[in-house]
């Protein structure tokens, strides 16, 4: 079913990126640096025991004008209430209910969506007082946290986790679960429409039309190459009439519930502004939910073009999104039709590599002589020794390794022996995880 989204509002200053970074344990702001996009976006996934989701940080808004929270937070606080399946609306204590935080409430109180009131900085007895007073928002729960030291936090997280259980329990299952799905995602005015339209032209032979759970998005069944496959269509945020900020969220928000429920992502990037921060991030969320990737630089025929062009475009767009390198690389342009159905081959190949299974004597025989090659690094003068390796049967191909000293294991030689089972077996565009385990 599709990721579990906890969206963040608030306005400026009430410690909402503070609340952020607490709830993914991390520092993280990511700042794009696309023409017109004026705004840090932040999105991650959190986890809390054992339950994931999807957390989307939406300040940033509130600088230009006094009347920039009609024009600008109250539409993005509406594309949270629509979007999102949980939202924390943040307040703070030390400075009490504004008019900005009332008018917000206004809006929240009328969403159907559970919302949790949030009262932020309760880092003393006195505060604890004085929060009382957000009681008179008519929004309930409410929750007293400090989010510099953590404190309330935890129960916090515990309800927020106790309506992702509620989603899990409405979900009927899923009747497609064996046909693969594939998600076209990517920045606004990437080309994701077009690239839709192009491959949902005479050339395709149109099975049905299911409704997606998600307003707007579309998920068409689809027959190609004799295979039947879904597509995942984002792009109708792009019919949107908003402003650039609202796109941007939207894309955000579109772009992340669209993985969780793919197999193969088609991230699209535009050729001529080359990859950005947040693409970067896009992909490593869709890498880190295990999904496979296939990167398309659209817009290829508008590029001036030497020798070496696609070569070095290739080389400098795979530094950036390092260390994961083993991704296709497909130049295509969507409106000329060159190369579409190259990446429609390309992602059904990579969702193949998905669900490859290695038997593990064949994994012992080859890996196990790459190991005797290059021995881990001692470890306290003790030598490190894997006797033994498997494949955990999970959706996201990942691997055991049985160790005398599994938590001496450095990041080096993890990677060196997952290159090696990239050389001996093709993963390509698939993350793969590996896990280390004490030798019994």
């Amino acid at each position: 079913m599709p990721g579990f989204t906890v969206a963040i509002v608030g306005r400026p200053n009430v410690g909402k990126s503070t609340l952020f970074n607490r709830l993914l344990e991390q520092r993280k702001a990511i700042v794009d640096d696309v023409a017109g996009v004026t705004r840090d976006r932040q999105y991650g996934i959190a986890d809390w025991n054992g339950k994931t989701f999807n957390v989307i940080d939406t300040g940033g808004f509130v600088s230009r004008s006094e009347d920039v929270f009609e024009r600008e937070i109250k539409k993005q606080v509406e594309i949270a209430v629509n979007e999102a399946n949980l939202i924390l609306f943040v307040v703070d204590c030390a400075t009490g209910i504004t008019d900005q935080d009332e008018d917000m409430a206004d809006v929240l109180r009328r969403s159907t969506k559970p919302v949790l009131l949030v009262v932020n900085k309760v880092d003393n007895p006195t505060r604890a007082l004085e929060a009382t007073e957000f009681y008179s928002l008519g929004l309930d729960p409410v929750f007293f946290i400090s989010s510099i030291s953590g404190s309330g936090t935890g129960e916090l997280l515990d309800e927020v986790t106790t309506h992702i259980a509620e989603v899990d329990g409405d979900d009927e299952g899923d009747s497609e679960e064996a046909v693969p799905k594939f998600a076209i995602i990517g920045q606004p005015n990437a080309g994701k429409s077009t690239l839709l339209n192009a491959l949902i032209g005479e050339e395709r032979m149109i099975v049905s039309d299911i409704a997606g759970t998600t307003r707007d998005t579309i998920h068409t069944h689809y027959k190609l190459f004799n295979r039947e496959f879904i597509l995942i269509d984002t792009a109708g945020l792009r019919k949107k009439k908003s402003v650039n900020e609202d796109l941007e969220f939207y894309s955000v928000i579109r772009a992340i519930r669209a993985m969780d429920e793919a197999d193969v992502c088609l991230m699209l990037i535009d050729a001529e502004k080359g990859i950005t921060a947040q693409d970067v991030n896009i992909f490593s969320l869709a890498t880190r939910k295990g999904k496979g990737v296939v990167v398309l630089v659209n817009k290829w025929d508008t590029v001036s073009k030497e020798t070496n062009t696609a070569r070095d475009y290739e080389k400098e767009l795979k530094q950036k999104i390092a260390p994961f390198t083993d991704v296709p690389v497909l130049f295509i342009s969507a409106t000329e039709k060159q190369r579409i159905f190259q990446a429609m081959e390309k992602a059904i190949e990579v969702y193949e590599n998905r669900k490859r299974r290695i038997m593990t004597s064949e994994l012992n025989e080859k890996i196990g002589k790459e190991i005797e090659k290059y021995n881990a690094p001692m470890t306290r003068g003790h030598a490190i020794k894997i006797k033994y390796m498997m494949q955990i049967p999970t959706v996201v191909p990942s691997f055991a390794f049985y160790t005398n000293f599994p938590d001496a294991v450095k990041e080096p030689y993890k990677n060196f022996l997952e290159n090696k089972i990239r050389a001996h077996y093709n993963f390509s565009g698939v993350p793969i995880r590996l896990f280390f385990r004490k030798n019994g």
